[in-house]
């Protein structure tokens, strides 16, 4: 494992934070999504996996984020934020479909700081468009709770079109909406140009994690670079915040190994910008100040 450098703005006292990380245990059932004999993934992660990672990396806080659709996860996450120091919030998820009494049963829960549905799972491309969806969107943004945004490329149109419509939306945008690394650079320009729309035409934040993942198995930090720097440019670090994807990204590299990566991908920024990006920028967004 490389160890990481120590960033800017944590030797100047600055807090570090892995803006999207997970725990889960494929006894529970409800993760459809997790292949049943995955070498890396069909096993349980919890706190004490991670956290002498965090020490060895210098992060101090992380953000847990649902990797099942239901409501029990959630709240199963929600007992491990409670029990879990550094675990400074959960983003959880809620039928948007229905009646909204689970969001609103769970909403004051002060480590809840926002919703994701999994939108890239879903068949329907314009799932999100329909109006008892958009309604249960709304009464996230009512609850000045987060939206995380998870999908693909294919989903940027639609995006647009909820972001523009509902402005008060803290939406963040997971792993820059997942650019088809691994398959070259036939989509790079459409991904890029969507990226640019959503950064101009919305307030919306982008996530620099997930990347590893659809690079290849031989992926380099010069794969990356290209998307890294479009969405560095487009949203700039006030609007960027950097999450490990663990344990997802061990599919790809250990944690340590893209923290480093990233670390390297950002070097040429100064240290305010890195601070923002490595810890600012997620503070804001989800709030966490309010949740200590």
């Amino acid at each position: 494992m490389i160890a990481p450098a120590r960033t800017a703005g944590q030797d100047a006292g600055m807090e570090r934070i892995d803006a999207h990380q997970h725990f889960w245990h494929p006894a529970r059932g409800d993760y459809g999504w997790l292949p049943p004999d995955d070498p890396v993934l069909s096993r349980p992660y919890g706190p004490t996996d991670l956290a002498p990672l965090l020490q060895a990396a210098g992060i101090d806080r992380t953000v847990l984020v649902q990797a099942a659709p239901t409501v029990a996860e959630t709240e199963y996450l929600l007992g491990i934020a409670d029990a879990t120091p550094w675990v400074a919030g959960v983003v959880g998820w809620v039928d948007l479909e229905g009646d909204l009494s689970d969001l609103h049963r769970l909403a004051p829960h002060p480590k809840l700081v926002g919703i994701r549905p999994m939108i890239q799972d879903i068949p329907d491309r314009d799932w999100m468009l329909r109006p008892d969806v958009r309604r249960g969107i709304e009464a996230v943004a009512e609850a000045d709770l987060a939206f995380d945004a998870l999908g693909f490329p294919i989903h940027i149109v639609n995006f647009l079109i909820i972001l523009r419509a509902t402005p008060e939306l803290h939406c963040v945008l997971d792993h820059g909406l997942k650019p088809q690394i691994a398959a070259g650079s036939g989509g790079f320009d459409d991904w890029a140009a969507g990226m640019t729309r959503l950064a101009e035409q919305t307030d919306a934040a982008v996530k620099l994690s997930g990347l590893v993942t659809e690079a290849g198995p031989d992926w380099s930090v010069e794969d990356l670079r290209p998307y890294v720097d479009h969405l560095l440019k487009v949203f700039g670090p006030r609007r960027t915040m950097w999450g490990s994807d663990w344990p997802v990204v061990r599919l790809r590299c250990e944690y340590a190994d893209w923290l480093t990566a990233a670390e390297a991908l950002t070097s040429h920024l100064d240290d305010q910008d890195r601070a923002r990006l490595f810890g600012g920028t997620a503070a804001e967004v989800y709030r966490l100040e309010e949740t200590r």
